[in-house]
């Protein structure tokens, strides 16, 4: 499926299937004190969504540290990009909980959807290497493209080419290395291309550094939506030079 017709279903729940659902049945137990949410799935699934988005706020009251309730939150969320920030939530802070796998899975699929294959295979991987046994590998990989089409979008494999990076996000200027590397760790963990540059300004010597490579600058700027909500940044997008 083209890039284009994946955009179109970024939102929502439009990334579930009846497979995502049974997949998530067996899995182990719960963390403490949390909820099981499987009944709510089946009736997302069922077409009875507007019933869940009434019941997700006494759940969120009474289990406000379940990682098993954010999910549900993160499925019922209809913009795409919160409900990203929601679903990194819980593979950063809940890695060993249930929906953990399956978080980082959506994860994948929201920035592929975009368009954004470099960003996308770093959670691909990310979710090869921390969960191996997922299920939700296999149906990553059924629906991938070839290596290369999934660096350049929509080449066949003879037609394999360089692709044209022109812009970035500026994500902090430090004057501290030590703080500049903490910032492009904490983006390399999460599965983002990071690096710092220097960077002189009225004499002062900068640590700057930088998320991300997009061919167009619309790319960018969905990613930076994304990136100044997830790490609280006030990020913008620059011309790579």
């Amino acid at each position: 499926m083209k890039a284009l017709d994946l955009k179109r279903q970024v939102s929502g729940i439009s990334f579930l299937t009846l497979t995502f659902f049974l997949l998530i049945l067996p899995v182990s137990h719960l963390y403490s004190q949390d909820v099981d949410i499987v009944s709510y799935l089946k009736q997302i699934e069922s077409g009875e969504k507007s019933e869940v988005e009434e019941k997700l706020p006494g759940l969120k009251k009474d289990y406000p540290n379940s990682p098993s309730v954010m999910f549900l939150e993160g499925v019922l969320t209809q913009n795409g990009q919160e409900a990203v920030t929601i679903y990194t939530k819980i593979v950063t802070h809940y890695p060993y909980s249930k929906y953990a796998d399956a978080a980082l899975y959506r994860i994948y699929s929201y920035y592929y959807a975009l368009g954004l294959y470099d960003t996308a295979k770093n959670h691909l991987n990310r979710l090869k290497k921390d969960y191996p046994q997922s299920p939700y590998i296999k149906i990553a990989e059924r629906n991938i493209p070839s290596e290369n089409e999934f660096s350049s979008g929509e080449q066949k494999p003879d037609e394999k080419k360089q692709l044209d990076y022109k812009y970035t996000i500026q994500a902090g200027a430090f004057g501290k290395l030590a703080n500049a590397q903490s910032l492009k760790k904490d983006f390399e963990d999460s599965g983002f291309f990071s690096e710092i540059k220097e960077k002189v300004v009225g004499g002062t010597t900068f640590q700057v550094v930088y998320v991300g490579k997009f061919v167009n600058e619309e790319e960018a700027k969905n990613f930076l939506q994304v990136i100044n909500s997830e790490f609280k940044l006030d990020g913008r997008v620059v011309n790579i030079e």
